[in-house]
């Protein structure tokens, strides 16, 4: 019994950053039901590779799939036939909410805004992520993670000064505006339940790649701050944050608090660099920074990474600079049990990254439904006849 069970949300969705959004809803306990199109053999990415393991099932190999699609139910219905609408409105009476993340026009073609599904919910909550909003001039564009990262400043700040604009290097706008609608759809239904009336809520990615820009645009706003890209990827203006050379590699250390460049020079053997005038204070530092990166990389280099880390940890603030299998296979990883074995009817497991919520309440392990798995069983809970059902397979609303 997860928080959000008792919750069924209607998932009219595909790629990214909904089906995110609604894997961390279903993960909760919600029952997520994706509503998918039989002409486009449903969300385009069960065929998306390059990765795929055909033990987890026909139409749910793909991994890209299995990532942000667990826990969920499948539905096929072509919603644009007359059939297809019925059937739909028949599972919207039963829903909580209905969660989009198609273009920004689309929504109100296919008939699935407030105004369009209240007659037969009111209590209907639909809450629509597009690129680029549902109105204004670009609400028929199409948008992606990349793009939205480049016109708010993300590639302005990423990489090596003198190098070119670099990209981060996750879809990083996509899984914070899946999250941003995950909080905005579980407002809209708390809100629906007490008054009786849902509403359309909206989320946009451009509007999230903005607010990610927080106390960078709060400075640039206001004092013309014009941030730049910075070498080692540091902080732009606490010191020490970034990079430094070790024995060995590297390590990252975040000396933001003023208590902790005293303790890491300590650590290095280095006591004298607290007291030097040069910096005593973060505007010190600052001002210095390329004389103190210099410093304390002597210092670094003469111990491996590790040793480092043993010395540091729980003193300052420090990471090693892993790589994605190695962070998969960190003991802290393991500890803290994020990874899990997602599985699929067949048996078989995907071994994905778990959710990073803690509960109280036991995670569903279920693996991303083949295509279709389910829409038997909720089109019978909604009243549909095995014969009608077929009937819709006849006509190719569903398969």
């Amino acid at each position: 019994m997860g928080l959000l069970t008792g919750i069924r949300i209607l998932a009219i969705e595909q790629y990214g950053a909904g089906p995110f959004g609604t894997q961390a809803l279903a993960d909760l306990g919600a029952e997520v039901v994706k509503i998918e199109n039989p002409r486009e053999g449903g969300d385009v990415t069960r065929s998306l590779g390059p990765y795929f393991d055909e033990s987890l099932g026909s139409t749910a190999d793909s991994l890209f799939f299995q990532s942000i699609n667990r826990n969920k139910k499948s539905v096929v219905l072509d919603l644009s036939a007359p059939e297809g609408r019925e059937a739909f409105l028949d599972l919207v009476r039963g829903a909580d909410a209905v969660a989009c993340n198609l273009r920004g026009d689309v929504p109100a073609k296919l008939g699935i805004t407030y105004e369009q599904l209240s007659a037969v919910n009111p209590r209907i909550v639909c809450c629509f992520l597009s690129a680029y909003g549902r109105e204004g001039s670009r609400a028929a564009w199409p948008g992606y993670d990349y793009l939205i990262q480049a016109e708010t400043g993300y590639f302005s700040i990423n990489g090596e000064p003198n190098s070119p604009p670099a990209r981060f290097g996750l879809s990083i706008v996509d899984f914070m505006t899946g999250y941003c609608m995950a909080l905005l759809l579980v407002a809209g239904v708390m809100k629906a339940r007490e008054s009786g009336l849902g509403r359309d809520l909206d989320v946009c990615l451009y509007d999230v790649g903005l607010a990610n820009l927080n106390y960078m645009a709060a400075w640039a706003a206001n004092h013309g701050f014009e941030p730049q890209r910075l070498a080692r990827s540091a902080h732009p203006t606490l010191v020490p944050c970034q990079l430094f050379r070790t024995a060995d590699g590297w390590i990252y250390i975040m000396a933001n608090k003023e208590k902790f460049f005293p303790a890491l020079c300590e650590k290095l053997n280095r006591p004298e660099l607290a007291s030097d005038p040069r910096f005593r204070t973060f505007r010190d530092r600052l001002a210095n920074r390329e004389v103190l990166s210099d410093l304390l990389d002597a210092a670094l280099m003469e111990r491996p990474t590790a040793e480092w880390l043993n010395l540091l940890a729980g003193v300052v603030p420090c990471a090693p600079v892993a790589d994605i299998v190695s962070a998969l296979n960190s003991p802290f990883t393991a500890e803290r049990g994020m990874m899990m074995d997602a599985v699929a009817e067949t048996g078989a497991k995907a071994r994905v990254v778990g959710p990073p919520f803690r509960t109280g309440e036991a995670v569903p392990t279920n693996a991303a439904p083949r295509l279709g798995r389910h829409t038997e069983e909720l089109l019978a809970q909604a009243g549909w006849s095995e014969a009608r059902i077929a009937e819709l397979r006849t006509r190719g609303v569903t398969i």
